[in-house]
């Protein structure tokens, strides 16, 4: 019976879009601390379960007040001072040196990458360049890119599992984040912020290239790219006939 339960559960720790399956530094921080927490909330809920069968299962015992108070006492201090000033305590010194590590940098320079959230895509950007993408996101591997994301309309959230950190696209608003692969390959990411009937939809194609990889296609797509670079075309004037419907997976949503 364990085994048939734990299939599901183990078929999710690989593939393109799995957080147990890291391929960045800030990811494998990210999982070599929720897998103690995953340890440690198993063992608590046990713990706990028995502690609860014991309880219902036992006889019961006549106390005295001196005794009934001091057994009081000896789980409110172990139980709901000690035990969580542990945890909490544990959980801050692994977790402010990670998540410090997935801020942008603030002395280097690292590879901009501008990317905008609407329903139901992603416009990706590179700085420099008239390189303009939807939906695909390329990155050299071995050195940390910065990406800014925003919105155009209402808030997403950018995620690409396998890479660790996400963060919030609002409109009016730009957060950095800072990504890093270790090796090429192909990843996918997410939006993880329902944003309307499209959400499911809103996929971002990552390839990661090495770094002599991606400064050839950078340049041979900037070479590719018409006059003027591929910026988005204008808003269509008033009056002027709609667009038809973009479709997506076999699903039409507005342009």
């Amino acid at each position: 019976m364990l085994p048939a339960l734990a299939v599901p559960w183990l078929a999710a720790c690989e593939g393109p879009q799995s957080i147990l399956d890291p391929a960045g530094p800030a990811a494998r921080d990210v999982t070599l601390l929720w897998w103690p927490m995953l340890i440690v909330a198993s063992v608590v809920l046990v713990g706990v379960t028995a502690a609860w069968v014991v309880a219902m299962l036992r006889r019961p015992r006549d106390f005295s007040p001196e005794e009934a108070k001091r057994i009081s006492r000896r789980w409110v201090v172990s139980g709901g001072i000690l035990l969580p000033t542990a945890s909490i305590v544990l959980l801050l010194g692994f977790g402010v040196p990670a998540g410090d590590r997935l801020l942008p940098l603030r002395d280097d320079a690292p590879l901009r990458i501008d990317v905008t959230a609407r329903q139901w895509q992603w416009d990706v950007a590179y700085p420099g360049s008239s390189t303009m993408l939807v939906d695909e996101l390329h990155l050299p591997a071995g050195r940390p890119v910065h990406i800014h994301v925003t919105s155009a309309d209402v808030i997403h959230s950018f995620w690409v599992p396998r890479l660790g950190p996400k963060i919030d696209a609002v409109p009016g608003r730009t957060n950095v984040l800072r990504l890093q692969a270790d090796e090429a390959g192909a990843l996918r990411g997410q939006c993880s912020e329902f944003c309307g009937t499209g959400h499911a939809h809103m996929v971002l194609k990552v390839r990661v290239h090495t770094e002599a990889g991606f400064s050839a296609w950078l340049t041979e797509r900037a070479a590719a790219a018409p006059p003027g670079g591929n910026d988005p075309p204008a808003a269509a004037p008033r009056g002027a006939p709609t667009p038809p419907p973009r479709l997506v997976s076999g699903a039409a949503f507005p342009p």
